[in-house]
C-alpha cells in the first residue's frame, strides 16, 4: 500500500526539494544573482567560451568581456544567466564618505601617467562609479587628482583603491601656505610659484595645472575656512598671521614677484625701494592690523613709528630691548680723570621713511649698533676731551642742547629724527670728589664766618634802634594829637560851610517847585474852562436839535389825525387825553343835590365819602397782600 503511494504520488519529492533547494536550483540551474541595496557585486569572469579570451598587455581590468575582473559591477537588483561555474561575485559595500572626509582615488589600472606628472587626469566617468568609461576614457594608472566628497559611492574595489584622509580646515587669524605637488616646473631664480587663476583656492588641481602653475611653493595664501584639497597635490601648512600693533609698522621684503623699478631716489644707494608686488622693500609699508602674509616668500620687519628711547646705562633696559647691550658711556676729560655718564637718546621713525632705514640696515638692531651707538658714544668722548670734569658738570644743560642738535644732524643723514639727548648720571672719579668736597666745606666755613659777622654788625644796630624805639611811643603821641585837633578844626569849618550852601540850595528848590506849581495850575484851568465850554455848546446844539426833531415829528403825526378825524373830532379827543393824563375826572364820585334829596343830601354826601374812602384802604391793603404772596 504505502509502495502504491510513493509511486503514485512521486512527483510531490521533486517539488519539495525543489522548494526547499530553490536558491540552490536557481543559481546553478539559471544563474539568478540578487545583489542587495546597500551593495554592489563585483564580477570576476572565470573563463569565457567566445570573443577575446585574454587580457592586453599591462591591463589586470576587462572591459570587453575578457577572463578576469571586470570593470563593470552588478548593481542593486536581479540577475540571470550568471552561472557559477563561470563567475564569481562578491557582494561589497557602498564606498561611504563622511562629511569630514575626503575619499582619494588610487587606480589600479589604466594608461601610464604622463612625463613628470604624479596625478592622473580626470576623465569622464561618474565619480570613478563606471570604471568601464574611465578605462575607455584613458583613465590614468595611478593617485588620482580628482578625489571624492562626501557621500554614498558604488566603487569598484577591483579597479579602485580609496583612502579617506580628513579635509582642510584654516583657522581663525592663520594663513595656509601651500606647497604644490604637480605642475610645471618653477623658473630660474624663482622661490615660489606665482598667482594663477580657476583653481578655487587649489582645490581643483587640473584647472591650476592648466593654466601654467607651477610645482612647489606657492606664493598666494588661503585664508580662514574649510576646504577640499587633495593632499597629494598640496601640501598645507598654517602660520600665524601678520600682526602689527598701535605705534608700529611693517616693512615688506618680498622674496618674489617681478623686477620693479626703483622709487628711493638718486640720493639713495643703499638699496631699491620698489611699488608693491614686485621683488624688493616695498614702498608703502603695512599699517597696524592683521595681514595675511606667506612667510617664505615675504619678510616682515616691524619699525616703531612712536618715539623710541634708548638708555646708555648698566642698570636700566626698555620694554624693546633694542638697548639691551647698550652700557655706561666712559669717557676722558681734558685734565685726565675718567669718568663715567649714563645717556638716553629719543628718536623717531616717520611712516614713510621707515622703509628707507630697513633698506638701509635690515632691521632695527643693525641700525642701533651700526649707527647710534658709535655716534653718540664718540660724540661724548670727544665732547669730554675738550673741557675738565669741573667744566663738563657745570655747563650740563648746554652739553646736552648741543648733544641734541648735532646727533639730529648726524640722524637726519639716516632717515631718523633725532627728537632728544638726555645726560643721566654722571659720576666723576672719587679722589676729585674728595678735593672738591673739602673745598665746598671751607667756603662754606668762611660764607659762615662772614654771616656770623654781619650778624653781630646787625645786633648793634638793632640796639641802638631799640633805645631809639624806647622814645618813639610819646613823640609819636605827641605827633597824634596836634593831627586830631587841625582835623576837629577843619571838620568844624567844613559843616558850616555845608550847612550855608545847603540852606540856600534849599531854598532855590523851594522857589522854583512853587513856580512851576503855579504855572501848571494855570494851564489846567484855562484847559478845563475850555473843555467846559466845549461840552456845553455841543450839549446845547444836540438838545436843540433832538427837540426840533420831536416837534416835527409831532406836528407831522397832529396833522394827519387831523386830516383823518376831522378838526373838531380831533379836538375833542385831545381834550379827553389832556383831561385823563392829568387825573381829572369828568364825573365827580359823589355827586351832592338838593333838589329831590331834601335836607340830608350833605350828610349823605359826607358819610358816602367816609365809605369811600375806607373801601378803597381796603382795596389797597387786599392788593399789597396779594402782592406779597
Amino acid at each position: 500500500m504505502s509502495e502504491n503511494l510513493l509511486i503514485q504520488f512521486w512527483w510531490v519529492f521533486p517539488l519539495v526539494a525543489a522548494v526547499l533547494l530553490y536558491k540552490f536550483v536557481l543559481r546553478v540551474f539559471f544563474g539568478m544573482i540578487i545583489v542587495p541595496d546597500d551593495r554592489i557585486g563585483l564580477v570576476v569572469k572565470k573563463f569565457t567560451l567566445y570573443g577575446d579570451t585574454r587580457l592586453p598587455d599591462g591591463r589586470i581590468i576587462a572591459t570587453k568581456g575578457e577572463a578576469g575582473m571586470q570593470a563593470a559591477p552588478l548593481a542593486p537588483g536581479l540577475y540571470w544567466r550568471m552561472w557559477p561555474w563561470q563567475y564569481t561575485i562578491t557582494m561589497e559595500q557602498f564606498t561611504i564618505i563622511p562629511q569630514d572626509k575626503l575619499g582619494l582615488v588610487k587606480a589600479k589600472d589604466g594608461a601610464p601617467m604622463d612625463t613628470g606628472r604624479v596625478l592622473g587626469k580626470p576623465v569622464d566617468c561618474d565619480k570613478f562609479q563606471d570604471g568601464r568609461a574611465f578605462l575607455e576614457n584613458k583613465g590614468q594608472k595611478g593617485p588620482q587628482a580628482a578625489f571624492l566628497t562626501p557621500g554614498n559611492y558604488r566603487i569598484n574595489t577591483f579597479l579602485f583603491e580609496i583612502v579617506m584622509v580628513p579635509i582642510t580646515r584654516i583657522h581663525e587669524n592663520k594663513v595656509g601656505i601651500v606647497t604644490t605637488l604637480d605642475g610645471e616646473p618653477l623658473d630660474k631664480g624663482e622661490i615660489a610659484g606665482g598667482s594663477v587663476d580657476g583653481h578655487r583656492n587649489y582645490q581643483d588641481p587640473m584647472a591650476f595645472i592648466k593654466a601654467g602653475g607651477k610645482k612647489g611653493l606657492q606664493e598666494d595664501v588661503i585664508l580662514a575656512g574649510t576646504y577640499y584639497l587633495n593632499p597629494w597635490f598640496a601640501i598645507v601648512e598654517q602660520v600665524d598671521m601678520i600682526h602689527i600693533h598701535i605705534g608700529y609698522v611693517g616693512v615688506v621684503n618680498s622674496f618674489v614677484g617681478p623686477e620693479g623699478l626703483d622709487t628711493s631716489g638718486v640720493g639713495f644707494t643703499h638699496g631699491n625701494i620698489v611699488a608693491k608686488n614686485e621683488k624688493g622693500v616695498w614702498d608703502e609699508p603695512l599699517d597696524p592690523g592683521k595681514h595675511p602674509i606667506n612667510i617664505y616668500t615675504h619678510a616682515v620687519e616691524i619699525v616703531p613709528t612712536t618715539n623710541i628711547v634708548l638708555n646708555w646705562a648698566n642698570s636700566r633696559t626698555e620694554s624693546h630691548e633694542l638697548d639691551k647691550n647698550l652700557c655706561t658711556i666712559s669717557v676722558r676729560s681734558s685734565d685726565g680723570f675718567t669718568f663715567n655718564l649714563d645717556v638716553s637718546q629719543i628718536i623717531h621713525i616717520p611712516r614713510n621713511e621707515a622703509p628707507k632705514v630697513i633698506a638701509r640696515f635690515g632691521n632695527m638692531k643693525n641700525l642701533v649698533s651700526q649707527v647710534l651707538e658709535p655716534t653718540i658714544a664718540n660724540y661724548f668722548r670727544n665732547s669730554a676731551q675738550k673741557s675738565g670734569v669741573i667744566e663738563f658738570l657745570t655747563n650740563r644743560s648746554q652739553r646736552q642742547e648741543d648733544a641734541r642738535q648735532q646727533i639730529s644732524k648726524v640722524l637726519a643723514a639716516y632717515n631718523v629724527e633725532g627728537v632728544d639727548t638726555l645726560i643721566g648720571d654722571i659720576v666723576p672719579p672719587e679722589a676729585l670728589m674728595k678735593t672738591l668736597t673739602d673745598r665746598k666745606i671751607a667756603e662754606q666755613e668762611r660764607v659762615t664766618y662772614e654771616i656770623q659777622k654781619s650778624a653781630q654788625i646787625e645786633r648793634k644796630e638793632f640796639e641802638s634802634a631799640k633805645a631809639g624805639a624806647d622814645m618813639q611811643p610819646e613823640v609819636v603821641k605827641s605827633t597824634r594829637q596836634v593831627e586830631i585837633n587841625t582835623q576837629l578844626a577843619a571838620s568844624k569849618v567844613a559843616a558850616a560851610r555845608g550847612d550855608a550852601e545847603s540852606r540856600i540850595i534849599n531854598a532855590k528848590a523851594d522857589a522854583e517847585n512853587k513856580t512851576i506849581t503855579a504855572k501848571a495850575d494855570a494851564e489846567a484851568k484855562t484847559i478845563n474852562a475850555k473843555a467846559d465850554a466845549a461840552a456845553t455848546e455841543v450839549n446845547g446844539n444836540a438838545d436843540a436839535g433832538k427837540i426840533k426833531a420831536i416837534g416835527l415829528a409831532e406836528a407831522e403825526v397832529t396833522k394827519q389825525k387831523t386830516e383823518a378825524m376831522g378838526t373838531e373830532q380831533y379836538a375833542i379827543v385831545r381834550v379827553a387825553e389832556a383831561l385823563a393824563t392829568n387825573g381829572i375826572k369828568l364825573v365827580p364820585e359823589i355827586l351832592v343835590s338838593g333838589k329831590d334829596g331834601g335836607s340830608g343830601g350833605m350828610i349823605d354826601a359826607l358819610i358816602g365819602n367816609e365809605m369811600l374812602k375806607k373801601l378803597q384802604r381796603e382795596g389797597e391793603v387786599k392788593s399789597d397782600a396779594v402782592n406779597r404772596e
